[in-house]
């Protein structure tokens, strides 16, 4: 979960992804989802993990949709299919700011939104304490009226956070901010060993950040995973500002005919985590990725790129995708339009709209490092 402003629903705000500077307010990562005891149902809570809140979720029916006239688009035919979305929704009592930009992606999400008539949307939860009450809360309203059938998981920031710190120590080090920061949680290190956390019954899911605007049907998004080249685990899209120019400034002096950090289309400019498509059964199977994750492969690495970042997980796929570009698919710009241009004002006006240029018509906006999204 690299980033702060990961666009989109934000993940955490002590630093901004694609961004440059500490950020005043923490934010949360991901997407979040509903209570209402007739319109959806709340799985989870207390000492529940993934494993035990799907065994629920096989066990409970999601729940109905609300009928409503289509409002363009068909819905697909064939069986139904179970759409997992994760967002991250903590220290939301401390933030305003986070709330109303979760209440934004929600409404634009369940606005477009249109499901096959056996499909269901899970929407997992991360989240803690009090900004679990407050997630609940806001989107018992929201998720009354939705145009399909969906489900509410819940999972607890602590339990995960145990279960992760073994798998990414290791990696804090490296694509953290510092030592007590947001940003060194492990919590947001999630996206890089889901596939260890989660129960084999998913084999796929998409992770968002809250500061997300959607223009289309979150369906096509879940198309994507039909994209991915043989060999690829993972569906990402590039960063759209020099962060990793910037980043990689000692291994690009070293090798100066080097792609690293270059803008599209020819170059590497690294990636944004706002947006994750995560092929969790890929994810499992594939020997390459698995070794990654030790501690030594980080370790070469991180001195192999002189790498040192602060934005978590979105780092580790940037330094992954140098190495292995083969592991990920690539979104097109539309599925993760980010709106920061901080870089721009801070030495890299000279090349900055190569990497900001995005052609076609928007798909997903995001909103990092604060930057308002454009109403409809």
């Amino acid at each position: 979960m690299a980033a702060l402003g990961r666009a989109g629903w934000a993940r955490g705000w002590g630093w901004a992804r694609g961004w440059g500077w500490p950020r005043s307010q923490p934010c949360a990562l991901a997407l979040a989802a509903a209570l209402a005891v007739c319109a959806f149902y709340y799985l989870g809570g207390g000492g529940e993990t993934f494993s035990s809140a799907t065994r629920r979720l096989r066990a409970t029916p999601p729940a109905p949709a609300r009928r409503q006239p289509q409002r363009g688009g068909g819905e697909a035919a064939g069986a139904g299919r179970g759409l997992h979305l994760l967002m991250m929704f903590t220290k939301a009592e401390r933030s305003p700011a986070l709330r109303g930009k979760a209440q934004g992606a929600l409404r634009s999400l369940l606005r477009h939104g249109r499901l096959g008539a056996a499909d269901a949307l899970h929407l997992h939860l991360v989240t803690e304490g009090a900004s679990r009450d407050i997630g609940l809360g806001l989107l018992r309203d929201l998720l009354r009226g939705a145009a399909f059938r969906h489900q509410v998981i819940v999972h607890d920031v602590n339990e995960l956070t145990e279960k992760l710190f073994p798998i990414v120590e290791a990696m804090q080090k490296h694509f953290s901010a510092g030592s007590g920061t947001y940003y060194s949680d492990s919590i947001f290190f999630l996206s890089v060993a889901m596939h260890r956390i989660m129960p084999k019954e998913i084999t796929q899911i998409i992770q968002v950040d809250l500061d997300l605007k959607y223009k289309t049907n979150i369906r096509d998004l879940f198309d994507e995973f039909d994209n991915f080249p043989e060999g690829a685990v993972i569906g990402i899209a590039r960063e759209m500002q020099p962060v990793y120019r910037h980043t990689f400034w000692q291994y690009r002096r070293e090798n100066p005919q080097t792609k690293v950090g270059e803008p599209p289309p020819d170059g590497l400019p690294g990636f944004n985590s706002g947006v994750l498509l995560l092929n969790l059964e890929a994810m499992r199977q594939s020997k390459l990725y698995n070794q990654l994750l030790e501690p030594s492969m980080v370790q070469k690495l991180t001195e192999k790129y002189h790498f040192k970042g602060h934005l978590g997980d979105q780092d580790f796929f940037t330094m992954v995708g140098m190495e292995h570009p083969e592991l990920f698919h690539v979104l097109d710009c539309t599925w993760n339009r980010q709106l920061c241009t901080w870089w721009r004002d801070h030495g890299y006006s000279d090349v900055f709209d190569q990497y900001f240029q995005c052609e076609g018509e928007v798909k997903i906006y995001h909103g990092n490092c604060n930057t308002p999204i454009p109403e409809d």
